[in-house]
């Protein structure tokens, strides 16, 4: 048996998110004894980078220029069944989500989403998941002969784990039934940090009043090296692109840094930022509700505090 890893690439090119699920699969793969394997499907880099993370080999499926998860999750599943793979790691990215029901049921195995942690056991597999908008925790065991853990991206790290990182062609295809869904066009957010693996991240809201004073947000960003992202007012209003609305209804991030600024923290903004590892907030009004989910607070008007942060933090750089 071994375990084996989808390899997701961007426009040829592997992400952070690609790294820590390879090294979480090559270290599932050590406490069961057994080798990690990596899959990608189309265009990508060279996959022998994959070998720094624990993929003993990688397997390039080629062939498939458009994404398709029912059709990727074919390719995945008769790789698996190749390599006598019984547990499949994937990254909870946007297309990931979408390939992991996909593989469970065409495997029939069992499903474990939203893993942040590795598995405490694996006979019975059992592993720790986010529950409930990540405001709780759930141990989940299978007694499943076969397993695919979907883990969150930026949850557990990237770890260097030396190994071989051999690279070989495989002919496998999916049905052609499958590959009939195909979409129309696709519009790529470029030159921006991908907010599902951004370590820092700057936040604002309707505190902000209009567009145009976005830019004291972006020089903040841009000076810490974060991705920017919005609460959904405002990109429902059209200040900032839906890309960077984060909430339950939007993107779910877990970065190490998240600072809120003029965002009030209703519940289903915090939904999907609650998992950060730590929370600034800027507000103006003291009994805002982002202030209880808040590791440090500033009460304070925006438009003084931010260029005043971006101040001291130009100056501690010019000195350090």
């Amino acid at each position: 048996m071994s375990v084996l890893i989808y390899a997701e690439s961007w426009e040829g090119k592997f992400k952070k998110a690609t790294f820590e699920a390879v090294s979480y699969g090559a270290r599932v793969a050590a406490s069961m004894g057994t080798n990690a394997i990596a899959v990608t499907i189309g265009d990508a880099e060279d996959a022998s980078i994959l070998g720094k993370y624990g993929a003993s080999k990688t397997i390039h499926v080629g062939g498939v220029s458009t994404f398709n998860n029912a059709a990727y999750a074919s390719i995945i599943n008769q790789v698996a069944a190749n390599q006598d793979a019984n547990t499949i790691i994937v990254a909870a990215t946007n297309n990931g989500k979408m390939i992991a029901p996909f593989l469970a049921v065409q495997a029939e195995a069992a499903l474990i989403t939203n893993a942040i942690a590795l598995p405490s056991s694996t006979a019975p597999l059992t592993v720790l998941r986010s529950a409930f908008s990540s405001k709780g925790l759930v141990k989940y065991q299978s007694n499943a002969d076969k397993n695919v853990i979907c883990i969150v991206p930026n949850a557990i790290g990237v770890a260097t784990i030396e190994a071989d990182g051999t690279a070989e062609e495989s002919s496998v295809s999916a049905d052609a039934s499958l590959k009939a869904i195909a979409p129309e066009k696709v519009e790529r957010v470029s030159g921006k940090i991908a907010l599902p693996e951004a370590e820092l991240v700057v936040s604002a809201g309707r505190g902000m009043k209009a567009p145009e004073n976005w830019n004291i947000i972006q020089e903040l960003a841009d000076l810490l090296g974060a991705a920017t992202a919005c609460s959904k007012p405002v990109s429902d209003i059209g200040w900032r692109p839906h890309s960077e609305h984060v909430g339950q209804t939007g993107i779910q991030i877990n970065p190490n840094l998240y600072i809120a600024i003029g965002i009030s923290g209703a519940i289903q903004h915090l939904a999907g930022v609650s998992a950060s590892k730590t929370i600034v907030v800027v507000n103006s009004d003291p009994e805002a509700p982002f202030f209880k989910a808040a590791d440090y607070g500033i009460v304070g008007d925006a438009f003084e505090v931010v260029p005043k942060l971006t101040a001291a933090i130009k100056a501690f750089k010019a000195n350090n």
